[in-house]
């Protein structure tokens, strides 16, 4: 690679008896890494039925590295959400984070969501998870990735985190706030990032850095837990950052994570040895930086309002749900322009932000009849719809479904069905006899 000299100087002086070991790191192929989805199968059960090699992620249980070549992204199993694809270190943050179900926690710079849906397999359908970034269009990646994952307990939405400052102080239990950085520790993986750094440099950051953690820090509880971290070496960027923000919230303090993989080094500094450091030339993964800080005082759950369901007279709607066995005894019904969501019951004032997706989206009444949405297709198990077609993932069927053709059964049926890959749902289908008229929504089926 061609880095920048003014790069490498600074990294000389970072990493000092381990700088040629960085650079020999540089010259190595990046790794492939999957994180299982554990809101759809256990770790145990992937294990089983995995279709390539797996070697795990020491910091995070859910993690695995696999062959690059298996291509994991064209799987039928990454189609059914029981994975994603993400960069081992990358999957740091959220693995720190001590998120517990019944939490209300904000993932304050969510696209494309990979932390979102790590977060929401923490809080495993309980508590509210916001997922937020300033980019809407960025959002529609996160969105995609939320409704594979099958999370219903998600409120996405696009708001300047100074705005939301204003607006929810002190209502978050966990935070997670991985902010925009320079991306020196993705150099190997997108040497396009290396451009960027010399258009803008590392200087650039910092009081962006500081101004989107202060506004997050705000928003935290008193004993609420916030998860700072970028993908870049610079001490500016990291240590410097957290500094900044400790002497302006004299409340906070740094805290030494639950657990500690032994491949991760300290922070720079003695007052800074809490921090997590990866580099590339200690384990499998690409750089990142971490720090968990907790703000003083004693967290109780607040008692948010319950929100109460509107009633849905649709004849259409009212029978399509007579075969969906979906637990929604924490949950209430909300029709928005003939769309139909199941919502957290616990109420999350959103009338001034601007939401992509609320809660779990049923589907559309179209005129006086339902139709199913791709996300409750994904958020369902198979046997809580009573009526399922699954295909092994070697089928030639599961490959003309993904593709939006109608396949044929080997059973007849009248009726929604629920079309699955080794009994993992991919989305609904109509059937007619034997024959299964294609449902999978366009966005969702392999090109």
């Amino acid at each position: 690679m061609n880095l920048p000299e003014s790069y490498l100087q600074k990294m000389k002086g970072v990493l000092q008896d381990e700088y040629e070991s960085y650079l020999r790191a540089m010259q190595e192929p990046p790794v492939t890494s999957i994180r299982i989805n554990t809101g759809k199968i256990t770790v145990e059960e992937f294990q089983k039925i995995s279709p390539f090699p797996l070697e795990p992620v020491p910091w995070c249980r859910e993690g695995f590295y696999v062959p690059a070549e298996t291509r994991p992204g064209t799987h039928p199993y990454y189609y059914a959400g029981l994975y994603y694809i993400q960069e081992a270190s990358a999957m740091t943050p959220a693995s720190l984070l001590p998120v517990e179900e019944g939490d209300i926690v904000l993932d304050a710079c969510a696209a494309p969501g990979g932390k979102t849906t790590a977060l929401a397999a923490k809080l495993n359908n309980t508590g509210i998870l916001i997922s937020n970034d300033i980019s809407a269009s960025r959002q529609n990646a996160t969105l995609k990735n939320c409704e594979r994952f099958g999370i219903r307990n998600a409120y996405l939405i696009s708001s300047d985190l100074r705005d939301l400052a204003v607006k929810y102080p002190g209502y978050f239990d966990k935070i997670l706030v991985d902010v925009p950085c320079s991306g020196e520790g993705m150099f190997r993986r997108d040497p396009s990032l290396v451009t960027s750094w010399l258009e803008r440099g590392s200087e650039y950051y910092p009081a962006l850095q500081k101004e989107i953690l202060s506004s997050a820090v705000s928003m935290l509880k008193e004993g609420g837990t916030i998860l700072y971290s970028t993908c870049t070496f610079d001490p500016a960027e990291d240590e410097e950052v957290i500094r900044a923000v400790l002497k302006e919230h004299p409340d906070l303090y740094l805290i030494e994570p639950e657990e500690r993989c032994p491949l991760f080094d300290e922070g720079i500094g003695e007052d800074m040895k809490a921090c997590v450091r990866l580099y590339p030339h200690r384990l499998k993964g690409e750089g990142h930086f971490a720090a968990l800080l907790k703000k003083q005082g004693n967290r109780e759950r607040k008692n948010n309002t319950v929100l109460k369901s509107d009633p849905v007279k649709n004849a259409s709607f009212i029978e399509f749900m007579k075969h969906v066995s979906l637990d929604r005894s924490h949950s209430v019904t909300k029709i928005l322009n003939d769309r139909i969501y199941l919502l957290p019951e616990l109420n999350f004032a959103h009338d001034s932000v601007r939401v992509i997706r609320s809660g779990l989206l049923l589907g559309t009444l179209k005129r006086d009849r339902f139709e199913p949405s791709q996300h409750l297709a994904y958020a369902l198990k198979h046997d809580e719809f009573d009526a399922c077609v699954s295909f092994s993932a070697d089928d030639i069927r599961i490959e003309k479904y993904l593709r939006g053709e109608t396949v044929t059964a080997d059973e007849s049926h009248d009726g929604w069905v629920l079309v699955c890959v080794d009994g993992y749902p991919l989305g609904f289908g109509r059937m007619n006899g034997r024959n299964i008229k294609n449902k999978l929504e366009k966005g969702y089926r392999r090109i």
